[in-house]
């Protein structure tokens, strides 16, 4: 009876086909696509926003990660059979993407270098004059200002602090002409706070008025240096175009030409997107002692010590940014002054736009 039961539950021919076909049909249904995760834009609870956040920070990190390490693995291997390795990938970044300017200097441009042997910082340039400069401040100089003042004397050498007290600015540089200072140097407070720098070419100008931001002193540095009465060399970074090259070799008449290498001082001015920023360090070269195994059969992984120099940067401070406001023809007149370039709201048409 079991048997006769068996042989009536399996289908015949016909009916196996066609539940066959049932199963194929089910099959090629088209699967659901799981939902795209949330963007942490569109959660709404803070916790777990957060942490949707970083996991993808995480997961872009680790990704960037690996993408290095198979570039560069596949960069050893073309070394190791000769072939030829592939071009590093240059990020896009509004740097390297500014709009082209017709005033950008160029190595064979020989207008320009007649043009810098007759400019007003030639003399101080050449060496003729050694540079002396007057730093001052405005009236009301209080909070930050006179410790900012004290490192910039420390920073500029031939620096000379004179009180403004109540006297207008033009007797300060008619005082600084009759001592023959080569630039006066005023740093303006508001709300205890510098916010503005001031520098005046003697004896006939030009002025350059300039933004001061993210001031830092230098006990607010972490691990700082004390910087030597050596002189500093000078960096001058991106100061490419006319306008650009006009404010760096006022910048570079500030200091004397003839820098003390032993001194190991470093003052960089580095322009980017028209922001000029302000480092000042000192090179630290220390000796160290490096453990390396030898690979020969004969010494059997031995350990031996070996002097090697490293060299590093310290930081002396003080950090700050400047962005260049105007550039006056002569020295500073508000009223009857005439400029060569001053920047207006109007100029910042595009943010791939540059001046200096």
């Amino acid at each position: 009876m079991a048997r006769e039961d068996r042989k009536r539950r399996q289908p015949d021919g016909d009916e196996a086909a066609d539940e066959g076909e049932r199963r194929g049909r089910r099959d090629k249904r088209p699967k659901e696509e799981k939902p795209a995760p949330p963007l942490p834009s569109e959660i709404r609870n803070k916790e777990k926003r957060s942490e949707v956040y970083a996991k993808l920070k995480r997961e872009k990190k680790a990704q960037k990660r690996r993408l290095g390490r198979e570039r560069g693995q596949a960069a050893q291997r073309a070394a190791e059979l000769g072939e030829e390795v592939p071009e590093k990938q240059v990020p896009r970044t509004i740097e390297n993407t500014r709009e082209p300017d017709e005033t950008v200097c160029r190595p064979d441009d020989q207008e320009l270098f007649a043009g810098n042997d007759a400019d007003e910082f030639n003399a101080v340039l050449k060496q003729v004059v050694t540079p002396k400069v007057l730093i001052t401040t405005c009236r009301f100089n209080s909070g930050r200002g006179p410790a900012f003042i004290k490192e910039l004397m420390q920073v500029i050498p031939n620096a000379q602090y004179v009180n403004r007290g109540t006297y207008d600015l033009k007797k300060i540089v008619e005082y600084a002409n009759n001592r023959e200072f080569t630039s006066v140097m005023v740093v303006h407070t508001n709300r205890r706070e510098p916010d503005a720098l001031l520098i005046i070419n003697l004896p006939e100008g030009p002025t350059a008025h300039f933004k001061l931001s993210k001031l830092v002193l230098r006990k607010d540095i972490k691990n700082h240096g004390n910087p030597t009465s050596h002189k500093p060399e000078l960096v001058l970074n991106n100061f490419t175009t006319r306008l650009g090259h006009r404010v760096g070799r006022m910048i570079q008449s500030l200091f004397p030409q003839d820098p003390n290498f032993r001194g190991r001082r470093v003052v960089t001015f580095h322009n980017q997107r028209d922001y000029i920023f302000f480092r000042h360090h000192r090179y630290i070269f220390e000796e160290k002692e490096k453990k390396i195994v030898s690979k020969d059969k004969k010494s059997k992984g031995e350990t031996k010590t070996e002097k090697q120099i490293n060299c590093r940067l310290q930081e002396c401070g003080p950090r700050f940014t400047l962005k260049l406001l105007t550039l006056q023809h002569g020295t500073f007149d508000t009223k009857s002054g005439e400029y060569e370039w001053v920047h207006k709201p109007d100029l910042d048409t595009s943010r791939r736009r540059f001046f200096l």
